[in-house]
């Protein structure tokens, strides 16, 4: 296809698109699933008359011109797929009725695939590894945070193309999926067999002078729970304070974060805000009284991120926790997924949220109270020597 009719076919099926989402929101409505409350918009009428227009035109053409056979069905998710592209929003994407019952389970903490966190990179326009979920087939073949994956299965994607390749690396239980990975200046290729991924561990243990450690890599339904009975299994051990490990940790659900805030602030503190595109504002309040009393320093990375960064923002704000390590990623805006009644659906970008001391973190990053980077050699292992953990180190320290 040539760039000219390339263009021709693009600009079709942005106007296809767009039929087709006003179409699908008239006629079907919207519900949510994770999130409360989803609203329609108004759809101006005008607006959807002067599209239809143009949809007649493009179509004529089409059926006119073009060669070969039309699947309608196909156009038209490859339409939504380019037209929510076209937001420029790493976070908003569609996901197909095939996709929507795994990438639920993948929400609520189970799949089968790897277990990796990806993010696109538009500095090198490639998927880049955010962190391997711990215990992980990922994490076993030694895959690490900042890897760049530049084929899956001898097939090369761009960052655009996230999606595809995520439907990639996932498959049946038992099968192995082979990455092309760039390092640095390296080139590695890896071959890892895909597994039932349970996303998240909670884990801990008592650190000289009785202090608590407790890390894990995700929020997902159970993590706050989870939380909870390691905390009580450490204070029954007498421990004195607490260090709670952030470093890689992705986010995930936001609920389960403000439930972990809420074992530490003080009942009606405030803990999030969040703000529409209109400037309304929600506010999420402690509704407890505490469960843990005692310092706590919580150590971050340039890879906690979403749902660690508003823990780790409520706590330092509210003066409940010490922030050790460097600066975090920066992801501060709230996602709701969307249904549709063909059982696809959009994960889309609605919200960002604000520390109880109304800072931004999108974009932004959360800067730590001590800043403390690690040894190069270390900088992107999941797996240090406490002994040459330097911000593990300097948190002990803080805590004696």
């Amino acid at each position: 296809m040539n760039k000219k009719a390339y263009k021709v076919y693009k600009t079709i099926m942005i106007i296809i698109l767009t039929a087709f989402i006003t179409f699908m929101i008239t006629a079907t409505g919207i519900f949510t699933y994770l999130q409360n409350g989803g609203k329609l918009s108004a759809i101006n009428t005008k607006e959807q008359g002067d599209i239809s227009k143009e949809l007649s035109k493009f179509k004529l053409m089409i059926d006119k011109y073009f060669l070969g056979e039309v699947d309608e069905n196909k156009l038209k998710e490859g339409a939504i797929r380019g037209y929510i592209e076209g937001l420029d929003d790493p976070y908003t994407e569609y996901i197909s009725k095939e996709e929507m019952d795994e990438y639920m389970q993948e929400a609520l903490g189970n799949y089968v695939g790897i277990g990796i966190y990806m993010v696109k990179d538009k500095q090198t326009n490639k998927v880049k590894v955010l962190t391997p979920i711990k215990g992980s087939p990922a994490e076993k073949a030694g895959l690490l945070p900042d890897d760049l994956i530049l084929e899956v299965e001898g097939k090369e994607y761009s960052a655009d193309e996230m999606d595809q390749m995520s439907n990639n690396i996932k498959g049946k239980e038992g099968t192995e999926v082979n990455l092309k990975i760039l390092r640095k200046a390296e080139i590695l290729d890896f071959k890892i067999k895909r597994e039932n991924i349970k996303m998240n561990i909670v884990e801990g243990k008592v650190l000289e002078n009785k202090i608590g450690y407790i890390n894990f890599s995700s929020f997902d339904e159970t993590t706050a729970e989870d939380f909870k009975n390691k905390f009580e299994e450490l204070n029954r051990k007498g421990i004195k304070s607490l260090i709670i490990d952030l470093r890689n940790n992705g986010g995930g659900l936001v609920d389960q974060a403000l439930k972990i805030a809420d074992y530490v602030t003080n009942k009606n503190d405030t803990l999030l805000y969040e703000v529409d595109k209109n400037n309304n504002e929600k506010i999420k309040k402690s509704e407890n009284d505490p469960i843990i009393n005692m310092p706590i320093v919580i150590l971050t990375n340039q890879n906690t991120a979403s749902a660690s960064e508003i823990l780790a923002g409520a706590l330092k704000d509210l003066g409940k926790a010490k922030i050790v390590g460097t600066k975090t990623f920066g992801k501060g805006v709230i996602q709701q997924i969307l249904s549709l009644r063909d059982g696809s659906g959009l994960k889309i970008t609605v919200e960002e949220y604000q520390t109880p001391n109304h800072n931004k973190i999108n974009k932004v990053g959360i800067e730590p109270d001590e800043k403390v980077e690690l040894k190069e050699e270390y900088k992107n292992k999941l797996i240090i020597p406490e002994n040459e953990d330097t911000q593990l180190k300097k948190a002990i320290e803080i805590l004696k």
